[in-house]
C-alpha cells in the first residue's frame, strides 16, 4: 500500500508538471487571447437592398472595427513591443493574442483596458505528418438522398436556380481545391484562401472534414445543394481542434478578405466578403473559449449583412447541449440534424441555450447512426465519403440560402427576411427524446422550425 501511494503521488506530480509546463494533452505553448473592454459601436449603419447595400454596410463595419481596435490597442501594443512579447492584433473582436505564461496573464488581467484573458494554445505537432483522409464511397450517379429530401434538385430542374452569383465562405479543416466536384467552384484571385495554421497558398485539406462540408454546400455532381455557387475557404481546424484565435482569425478573414501576406487591418476588402458563411465547428472550454468570446464577431458579421450558419453540435440527446460558441448566439442560424426518416438524430444537440434562447433554428439531413445512413460528399484526393453529424447538415442550409439569394438578389444581406422565409417554409420533423420526462422545454428546442425546404424557400424568396 505504501509503494502504491508513493507511485500515485509521483504520477500526480508528473502530470502536474506536464500540464503546467507543456500544456493540455495534445496542446502546447503559452498563448493568451486578451479581450479588450471596448468593442466597436455598430449602430446607425447604412441601409439598402441587395449586394450594393450589403457591401456598403460591410465596408462601414470594417472601418469602425479597425478604428476602434487601433485606438484602444495602441498602449498595449507599445508595452508588448517594449517587453518583446510576440502578439497578433484582431479587430472583428477587439482582442490580441499574446505570447506568455501565468505571469504575463496576471499582468494583462490588471490592465484597465482589458476585460479578460483566455488561454489560446496550439496543437502539439505530430512526429510525422498525417496522411489525408480519403473516402471509400462510390462517386454519386445523381442527386444524393439528402439533396432530394430538401428539394434542392427540384430547384435546379423546375425553377432554373443553382446558386449562381453567390459566394459561400467555409471555415474548417481546409478544402481540396483540386477535387473534381469543387475545383470549378473556387472563386480564385489572391483573396479567396487563407491558412493561418500552415500558410498554404492554395486550397488543401488533410483532415477531409472541410472538403466534405464545402461539397455539401456547393459541390457539383449531385452532392451540393447550390452547385452553381462559388466558395472561398479558411483553415481554422487541425485534427478537428482549434483555438479562440484561429476561429476568430478565419471569421475576420471572411468579413474583409485580404491577399496572401497582406495586413488584415489595412488590406481587407469587405466588398469581396462572401455572402454566407458555413461553420461546422464549435469552440468548447477545453480549447480556450468562454461563452462570450466570439459574440462580438458574429454580431459584426450580422451587422454587415453576412449570414453566419453554424452547427448545433453533436452532444445530444441531452437538453441544453447547444452551448459551444458560436451555435448559441441569437444572430447565428443554428442547424440540427435529421436522419433519412426525418427524425432528429440522437446525437443532434438540443436547446435551450444557456441564455434561454430557443435553438436550433432549423434542421437538415445529417445522416444517422446506422451503416449507409451518412451524407455522401467530397473527400480529399478526388474521392467521396459518407459522414454523419450536424456538421453535415449545416452546409446544406447555407446552400439553401445561396439558392434563395441567387433567385432574388434583392434579398442578399436581408438577414431577418431570409430567416423568416426559412422558418415559414420549413416542413415538420419528428422530435426524439432521451426519455419521456426530458422534453427540452418543447419540440422547438429539438427540431427548431422544422426541416428546411429548398424548393418552397426559393419560391417564397422569388415571391
Amino acid at each position: 500500500r505504501r509503494v502504491a501511494t508513493v507511485a500515485a503521488a509521483a504520477l500526480l506530480v508528473a502530470v502536474g508538471v506536464v500540464a503546467v509546463g507543456a500544456g493540455q494533452p495534445g496542446l502546447h505553448g503559452e498563448r493568451l487571447l486578451v479581450v479588450l473592454r471596448e468593442q466597436a459601436d455598430l449602430g446607425g449603419l447604412p441601409t439598402g437592398p441587395g449586394r450594393a447595400g450589403r457591401d456598403a454596410r460591410a465596408g462601414e463595419v470594417y472601418r469602425r472595427l479597425v478604428a476602434t481596435a487601433d485606438r484602444t490597442q495602441s498602449d498595449l501594443r507599445r508595452d508588448l513591443r517594449r517587453l518583446r512579447l510576440g502578439h497578433t492584433s484582431y479587430y472583428l473582436v477587439n482582442a490580441m493574442e499574446v505570447s506568455g505564461g501565468p505571469g504575463v496573464r496576471a499582468w494583462l488581467s490588471r490592465r484597465p483596458e482589458v476585460a479578460r484573458v483566455l488561454v489560446s494554445q496550439r496543437l502539439r505537432p505530430l512526429p510525422a505528418p498525417a496522411g489525408p483522409s480519403r473516402g471509400s464511397a462510390p462517386a454519386p450517379s445523381g442527386p444524393e438522398w439528402n439533396v432530394r429530401m430538401i428539394g434542392a434538385d427540384r430547384v435546379w430542374s423546375q425553377l432554373g436556380v443553382d446558386g449562381s452569383g453567390i459566394v459561400v465562405g467555409s471555415s474548417d479543416s481546409g478544402v481540396d481545391g483540386g477535387h473534381p466536384a469543387l475545383a470549378e467552384g473556387f472563386r480564385g484571385g489572391d483573396d479567396s484562401w487563407y491558412d493561418p495554421w500552415d500558410g498554404t497558398r492554395t486550397p488543401t485539406d488533410q483532415g477531409g472534414h472541410g472538403t466534405h462540408t464545402v461539397g455539401s454546400a456547393v459541390g457539383r455532381r449531385g452532392i451540393g445543394v447550390a452547385p452553381g455557387a462559388r466558395w472561398v475557404g479558411c483553415v481554422n481546424l487541425d485534427r478537428n481542434l482549434g483555438s479562440p484565435a484561429y476561429y476568430l482569425e478565419c471569421l475576420q478573414f471572411m468579413l474583409a478578405p485580404f491577399p496572401a501576406g497582406g495586413d488584415p487591418f489595412t488590406d481587407g476588402r469587405p466588398q469581396r466578403a462572401p455572402e454566407i458563411l458555413t461553420n461546422s465547428w464549435g469552440c468548447p472550454s477545453i480549447e480556450g473559449c468562454d461563452p462570450r468570446v466570439l459574440r462580438p464577431a458574429t454580431a459584426a458579421l450580422d451587422a454587415a449583412g453576412i449570414l453566419v450558419v453554424a452547427a448545433a453540435g453533436n452532444t445530444g440527446p441531452y437538453c441544453g447541449s447547444i452551448d459551444d460558441p458560436p451555435a448559441p448566439y441569437p444572430d447565428v442560424l443554428t442547424v440540427g440534424a435529421v436522419d433519412r426518416q426525418r427524425r432528429v438524430t440522437s446525437f443532434s444537440s438540443r436547446g435551450p441555450t444557456p441564455d434561454g434562447v430557443g435553438k436550433p433554428d432549423v434542421v437538415a439531413p445529417g445522416g444517422g447512426m446506422a451503416p449507409g445512413d451518412g451524407v455522401v460528399s467530397a473527400m480529399p484526393g478526388g474521392g467521396y465519403g459518407a459522414l454523419s453529424g450536424t456538421s453535415m447538415a449545416t452546409p446544406q442550409v447555407a446552400g439553401v440560402v445561396a439558392l434563395m439569394w441567387s433567385a432574388n438578389p434583392a434579398l442578399v444581406g436581408d438577414l431577418p427576411r431570409t430567416r423568416q422565409i426559412l422558418r415559414d417554409t420549413a416542413t415538420p420533423a419528428a422530435a426524439t427524446y432521451r426519455s419521456r420526462t426530458e422534453t427540452c422545454g418543447g419540440d422547438t428546442n429539438i427540431t427548431g422550425a422544422g426541416l428546411v425546404d429548398a424548393y418552397a424557400a426559393v419560391r417564397a424568396a422569388r415571391g
